[in-house]
């Protein structure tokens, strides 16, 4: 069984103070980030944001132009850093524990991987809003990599739609191996969201009927559909690529 993963559901009034008072006005002075789409993120109601990973800015600038708040999964690794960890805990995040390559890899039946997706299972079924990086990491040579299949699992077993979101300029604005960030306009575009059936099989397999979502803890919640899972987390990528422009990595066939 999946270990259960707390949720770090941080603090309403930390969010906003942070968003519209401390960060938030000096990020959009640097960064003058220019949004569209933003009509395809629902107001209310558990959805997932999956987007491109080039820089340390992107899981700041992308809740800072997002109308509601933005829940990321994030690494335990940054959460146990000092400077991080207060910071983490009180705008909330999803624990990824160190160990999980790439925050969850496609691999079935690892119970690391399982643990955080029933974590972002319950965060969307509770109404949130949940930001995703699909690859995990950020791309070492700017290209869009392959995807881990989490985002897809989440989004099958809780019913939710995935709205793809590409990031642009943060590369420049804060690129690699650079100590501090440079002043420079970014994009975000976020596209149509898209939903996923659950297994046509679900019923035989013990979990929920055609058309509804998979009950927690069965073989779908768990990775037990990977072709499904994999063709799901391509189609995500293909529509994050759409929206970033940005050329596909060598592990993309």
């Amino acid at each position: 069984m999946a270990e259960r993963r707390p949720i770090l559901a941080g603090s309403p009034v930390c969010w906003t103070i942070l968003k519209f008072v401390v960060l938030g006005p000096l990020l959009r002075l640097l960064f003058r980030p220019r949004v569209s789409g933003l009509e395809h993120i629902p107001l209310t109601g558990g959805a997932i944001v999956a987007a491109n990973h080039v820089s340390f800015l992107d899981p700041l600038l992308l809740p800072l132009v997002v109308p509601r708040r933005v829940m990321f999964l994030a690494k335990m690794k940054y959460i146990d850093k000092p400077l991080l960890r207060w910071f983490l805990r009180a705008v909330g995040v999803i624990p990824v524990a160190t160990d999980e390559p790439g925050g969850i890899p496609g691999a079935a039946g690892a119970a690391g991987a399982a643990g955080a997706v029933a974590a972002g299972v319950r965060a969307v079924r509770d109404g949130r809003l949940v930001g995703i990086f699909p690859e995990g990491t950020r791309s070492p040579d700017g290209r869009l990599h392959r995807g881990k299949t989490g985002v897809a699992r989440i989004a099958i077993q809780a019913g939710v739609p995935v709205i793809p979101a590409g990031i642009t300029g943060t590369d420049l604005a804060f690129p690699r191996g650079a100590r501090l960030p440079r002043p420079r306009s970014v994009r975000i575009a976020f596209g149509p969201p898209i939903s996923f059936p659950a297994p046509a099989d679900a019923a035989c397999a013990g979990t929920a009927a055609p058309g509804t979502a998979a009950a927690p803890g069965t073989a779908a919640a768990a990775g037990g559909y990977p072709a499904l899972t994999r063709r799901a987390t391509d189609q995500v990528m293909a529509a994050i690529g759409a929206l970033s422009g940005q050329q596909a990595g060598a592990d993309i066939t």
